[in-house]
């Protein structure tokens, strides 16, 4: 066998043994039944310990490629295709600390959507909060938590929307997901029927549409015009699970919807036995007048409610929540244990405490006052 030993790669003396072995076996220059030499002769041609030889050849057992037997030593194992298969890396290990070195600073202004200025995140305060959290928090908690989230921050939530925009909701309806996707994703699952088509706004935003279309929905959509959805388009519409809507601020079209289309849109709900998915992606940023209210607020029965944090504060958090109607709960919350069985509940908690000591509500307005200079300055 011919085995190359590199003391200065990454890889350890085992692994590169390991490898270069499997790799004669795909090439088929090792065939099935072929004996390999001893871990004591092996060592010794390769100047290696033979524990190191050990290792490496147990691990190939372990896997499959070798077998030990007695009186015939170790052999490469039958029914292994030789495949072409190249187990080198294609990327260079020396440039992968450079992705995360600081890029040069320019005198631009991102106008990204759906990014916040991530360099005005509060990391210091956002890490001693963390790091107080993993030291108060009992050690059940490191176990798993309830699919619905932490009821802490359930109410913190609820507590907030009414203290920000009078939204009255119960914290026993609010379930906590990796950011408004997955509240839209478990929605499309949940109400998914092979009978009946999802509206969205047209135009809206593509990745939206995919996240309803990986639910096995059909998808039609309905004009917007500079005030948001055509309502007075719905009625020719029949069979609908849900209308996916982004009332508050229609994206990518930027209209608000008015109280007169909330509240055809709302009849339409209810004479059509339908859902209302409204997603409120950043009605915090608004800098003329509060924030504006939610179709919510109209029939919290058949309105769904998807909010996320990842506009606010940071998409890295991978945090959201959906406030539903009561006959939904339960079958929401199934859905999400069997989707990824509950959120970060450090995260969680971090979260809750920076609400609950007004952090949350302070970078809200830092962050208005930065955008609003932006908005300013173009």
């Amino acid at each position: 066998m011919r085995i190359i030993i590199d003391r200065k790669a990454q890889l350890t003396l085992v692994q590169q043994i390991y490898k270069q072995i499997r790799k004669l076996i795909f090439s088929g220059m090792l065939e099935a039944g072929q004996r390999l030499p001893s871990t004591r002769r092996l060592s010794s041609e390769l100047s290696v310990s033979r524990n190191t030889v050990i290792e490496a050849y147990s691990q190939l057992v372990a896997e499959g490629y070798l077998n030990t037997n007695k009186g015939s030593g170790t052999v490469v194992s039958e029914g292994l295709r030789a495949l072409d298969l190249d187990f080198e890396p294609h990327y260079n290990h020396s440039r992968i600390a450079t992705r995360h070195k600081k890029p040069p600073k320019k005198e631009i202004i991102d106008f990204r959507t759906g990014m916040p200025a991530l360099e005005y995140f509060p990391r210091k305060e956002w890490g001693n909060l963390y790091r107080e959290v993993c030291g108060e928090i009992p050690p059940s908690d490191f176990g798993y938590c309830v699919a619905p989230g932490l009821w802490e921050l359930r109410e913190q939530i609820s507590q907030y929307l009414y203290r920000a925009k009078g939204l009255l909701c119960d914290p026993g309806q609010i379930i906590i997901t990796s950011a408004s996707t997955q509240g839209l994703s478990l929605t499309a699952h949940m109400l998914k029927s092979n009978q009946k088509i999802v509206l969205v706004e047209d135009p809206s935003h593509a990745g939206l549409r995919k996240v309803i279309a990986l639910s096995g929905s059909l998808i039609k959509g309905v004009p917007v015009d500079e005030k948001g959805l055509r309502t007075d388009l719905l009625d020719k519409q029949k069979h609908v699970s849900f209308v996916f809507t982004t009332p508050s601020h229609q994206y990518p079209m930027g209209g608000i919807l008015p109280v007169q289309r909330r509240l055809e849109l709302i009849r339409y709900a209810e004479q059509n036995d339908c859902y209302i998915v409204e997603d409120d992606y950043d009605s915090e940023f608004r800098y003329e007048g509060q924030p504006v209210s939610s179709l919510y607020e109209l029939n919290p029965e058949r309105v769904i409610y998807l909010g996320s944090f990842s506009k606010i504060l940071a998409p890295a958090l991978r945090l959201g929540f959906m406030i539903l109607p009561q006959k939904l709960f339960s079958l929401c919350k199934k859905t999400k244990m069997y989707a990824d069985v509950h959120s970060d509940t450090l995260g969680q908690y971090t979260l809750a405490k920076f609400i609950q000591s007004g952090g949350f509500e302070k970078h809200i307005w830092k962050m208005k006052k930065h955008y609003e200079k932006n908005r300013k300055f173009s």
